[in-house]
């Protein structure tokens, strides 16, 4: 196991050889697959199992989004991605109806990820999912897990009267009938996908946002083509019908081809088609260019609808995530990637109630926040398929869409299709994620109430990705990026924005000794084995409910560790940088870091980045008590105990 994502405390012990677990899994798809690499990697005992006897050997989602690669690469498991040689989509093309010949022609491209976004990896990652999936496989066998197949659910309740640890009975069964199994969990997931089993017993409805209008034949394999543009994405409208040409890995092409839709005569929504059939439409769609299958991998119809399951959960103890709550049309990518977004979501917060560190009201959150961004995507998806089904954009339009951030037309106001092309490219690079205002997630009317909190200048959002930095650690002067700096651990992340450290060296003296005293959100949660922690851990050398990363705006030649930072902090030495890299975002900054945060370059700040990377609070960094009392106050709302000494003597 790598050292990083080392187990932390346990509440209870299920037993190496019991049939009682910390949570069942069921189904080994991108959901369940990143929920149990998760869980296993921060100690927990998991039975996870699949109806099918291996991993998914052709078809199904191919496209891994810049927010969902940088999760990767936080979770160490990018390099085995990139191993497979995926294809990277960094355009997006449009081909229409020519004007003065028979046949399509190229209208204009532009970035699949434009630069106003900001991304790290600013292009769409296509790779199989078999190949993804094994991934995640070889990582939790090194962690002790195995998928159990082909085996399925045959019945679950739950009966906290029985078992109050362990509530949830779950029954099991081969698929071929040569075996019976029985377990016990404190959770039970279903990943199943759009045939749930769980969601049917629990007898949740699906809700359909609108009646399928379309019916699409999906081929991967490779091809001979004189087509110009057949390892680009493109969107091909023709009078013979639409394509989305997808490139994959070893030289083969994912085709989208329209077959049929609710304005044809015979139009009907269970209409299949032939693999001939579809290459026919495909050849004629793409004329005046040619086309031929030197071998098809995997050919699918279906109709496209968009539905989302009415609750994520009942009681807190059986979640769902993934397929089973939400379907839409696979055109814009982003059912595998809010897959991992839900499996992320459920994980850290199962995580901090079974450690002790919050109240088990965090769980509610789960539904609450994901199920918001679902909503959003099946918005968002009728808004996209409609963008692309609409006028060909002219190249004006295009070419201001893709370079530039806030162009104004002539009176001022942003070009209707500039505008719904960068909320577009925003949600389907997965940066435009926003959780609504919460116990996490701080706002106005949230119980931490200070002057400190949200200083004026403060560009982060709550809700949001934390922005993308570069800085310089201090100990071994790598030039690093602060954001993939702590692994995806289950611990908050506080980002001590430092300033000037001639000027805020008492304001940072004062931060770790009020952090000291009693009952605070850092005293609260010290680890039990903490005089044996190795001096060696960088990460959770205190606490795995939190980790530091402390960031000073000068020159990393004038940091001295010994002198600037408090023994407290500079436990963490192997987590403290110099915000002294240039940022052509911020090209007049002294402190590109601070800056891009908006943070005071001489006064600094404190950012509060939640287990999964979202902002949760930000306050300025002041003399005296006063930003720790905000931290305890924001912390006391989900925490498991009331943080803050004055709290804490009630």
């Amino acid at each position: 196991m790598d050292e990083r994502m080392a187990p932390c405390e346990r509440i209870g012990n299920t037993g190496a050889a019991s049939t009682k677990y910390d949570i069942v899994i069921i189904g080994a798809g991108p959901v369940g697959l990143l929920l149990s690499t998760c869980l296993a990697r921060w100690g927990y005992k998991i039975k996870h199992i699949d109806n099918r006897p291996e991993p998914t050997k052709t078809g199904r989602a191919d496209g891994i989004q810049p927010r969902s690669l940088d999760l990767l690469r936080n979770m160490g498991l990018k390099p085995a991605i990139m191993e497979h040689g995926p294809a990277k989509v960094y355009e997006v093309a449009f081909w229409d109806p020519s004007p003065t010949a028979e046949g399509i022609h190229r209208t204009g491209t532009w970035a699949s990820c434009p630069s106003f976004i900001d991304a790290r990896y600013p292009f769409t990652t296509l790779l199989h999912q078999g190949l993804i999936e094994r991934v995640f496989i070889a990582d939790l066998e090194k962690n002790g897990v195995e998928i159990q197949r082909p085996w399925t659910i045959k019945g679950f309740r739950t009966d906290e009267a029985t078992d109050a640890e362990f509530p949830v009975e779950v029954n099991l069964e081969h698929v071929e009938g040569k075996g019976k199994e029985t377990v016990r969990a404190k959770y039970l997931f279903s990943g199943e996908g759009a045939r749930s089993f769980v969601r049917e017993q629990l007898n949740i409805g699906i809700k359909h946002k609108d009646p399928i209008a379309h019916v699409w034949g999906v081929m991967d394999g490779v091809v001979e083509t004189d087509f110009p543009d057949i390892k680009m994405k493109c969107t091909i409208h023709s009078e013979h019908g639409s394509i989305m040409v997808i490139p994959r890995e070893n030289n083969m092409v994912r085709l989208y081809i329209q077959i049929a839709s609710s304005t044809d005569k015979d139009w009907n929504p269970r209409k299949t088609a032939t693999e001939e059939e579809v290459q026919n439409s495909a050849k004629k769609i793409l004329q005046p260019y040619n086309i031929k299958w030197e071998r098809v991998e995997w050919y699918s119809v279906y109709p496209i609808g968009q539905g989302i399951a009415d609750k994520y959960t009942l009681d807190h103890r059986v979640f769902m995530g993934g397929d089973a709550c939400h379907t839409h049309s696979p055109k814009a990518g982003q059912g595998m990637n809010t897959a991992f977004l839900d499996a992320l979501n459920l994980a850290w917060k199962i995580h901090h109630v079974e450690a002790g560190f919050a109240d088990r009201s965090l769980l509610h959150s789960y539904e609450s926040e994901r199920k918001l961004i679902a909503e959003n995507l099946l918005n968002f998806d009728a808004k996209y398929a409609a963008l692309f089904s609409q006028r060909p954009p002219a190249a004006k339009d295009v070419a201001a869409a893709t370079e530039q951030c806030s162009n104004k037309d002539d009176e001022g106001d942003e070009n209707q299709f500039i505008k719904t092309f960068k909320e577009s490219c925003e949600f389907t690079s997965g940066y435009g994620v926003a959780y609504d205002p919460n116990s996490l997630n701080w706002s106005p009317s949230h119980p931490a109430q200070s002057e400190v909190i949200n200083p004026k200048g403060n560009r982060l959002r709550t809700g949001r990705i934390l922005i993308n930095s570069d800085v310089t650690r201090v100990v071994d002067a790598n030039v690093v990026h602060l954001e993939q700096e702590v692994p995806v651990n289950g611990s908050f992340r506080i980002y001590v924005f430092a300033g000037n450290p001639t000027l805020t060296n008492q304001a940072i003296d004062d931060f770790a000794q009020n952090m000291s005293k009693k009952s605070t959100f850092f005293t609260a949660y010290l680890r039990r084995d903490i005089e044996t922690v190795s001096h060696h851990e960088r990460h959770n050398p205190h606490s795995h409910f939190l980790t530091f990363c402390v960031v000073f705006a000068t020159k990393r030649s004038s940091i001295e560790i010994s002198r600037d930072v408090p023994k407290l902090l500079a436990r963490y030495r192997d987590n403290i940088y110099a915000d002294d890299i240039w940022d052509q975002r911020v090209p007049d900054a002294k402190a590109a870091a601070h800056a891009k945060m908006g943070l005071n370059q001489e006064k600094g700040g404190i950012v509060v980045v939640r287990p999964d990377g979202y902002v949760g609070i930000v306050t300025s960094l002041v003399e005296g008590s006063g930003t720790v009392d905000a931290l305890n106050e924001y912390f006391s709302a989900f925490c498991s105990k009331k943080l803050g000494e004055a709290r804490a003597q009630l």
